[in-house]
């Protein structure tokens, strides 16, 4: 629904995005992890976040439960919800992408209608998709937080891979299933594949 008042006008400022990018010497992006809880993520977006910040970068990380502390706690988990919640980071991801800075985003964001909202606003050629396709018996297995547990016993409803579909990204940027695998090997393919990406 668009409740967009036709009194509103788009106010042009004179420092644009490509001047930040500039002056920052490097081409802003938002990189989108998706997948299921307790598929490795968040662990993956804040630890490429780091390393490139390490490395130089301007960075910034936005994260699934953090925000829903925040600016999302009026939203709870149904379907429409949940929508309402990804567009929101997505429009929060837009100004982090005129800022000029590399935003790391880590959200189950469980349908393709959502994800391409977000790859819609921000733009298609800003938006870098990272599925976390570990399986659902091998983070079930991990419950690092407990919820496979309460989803199964009927203690937490609209929970992804339990009682809500997760729709598969059709074709990602990069797919990456930490099944067996360190934090750090799983790291260092997502930098190869991104950094080239990011200058």
């Amino acid at each position: 629904m668009n409740n967009k008042s036709n009194n509103i006008t788009e106010y042009l400022f004179k420092v644009s995005p490509e001047d930040r990018c500039l002056r920052l010497k490097q081409k802003s992006k938002l990189i989108w992890f998706t997948g299921l809880s307790g598929s490795g993520k968040s662990t993956l977006s804040n630890n490429i976040e780091k390393k490139l910040f390490e490395m130089g970068f301007l960075t910034y990380a936005l994260d699934g439960d953090n925000l829903r502390n925040g600016l999302c706690s009026d939203l709870s988990f149904n379907n429409f919800d949940r929508s309402e919640n990804i567009r929101r980071i997505a429009e929060i991801s837009k100004l982090m992408l005129d800022v000029g800075l590399i935003t790391c985003a880590s959200f189950v964001s469980p349908f393709r209608k959502d994800r391409n909202c977000v790859r819609n606003i921000v733009g298609h050629s800003n938006y870098i998709e990272i599925f976390v396709s570990t399986p659902l018996s091998e983070c079930e297995k991990r419950d690092v937080k407990g919820l496979y547990e309460k989803a199964r016993t009927g203690k937490l409803n609209h929970f992804t891979g339990i009682s809500s579909p997760y729709e598969v990204p059709v074709s990602p940027d990069l797919k990456i299933d930490t099944t067996g695998k360190t934090i750090e090997n799983c790291s260092k393919e997502i930098l190869e594949f991104i950094i080239p990406k990011l200058k």
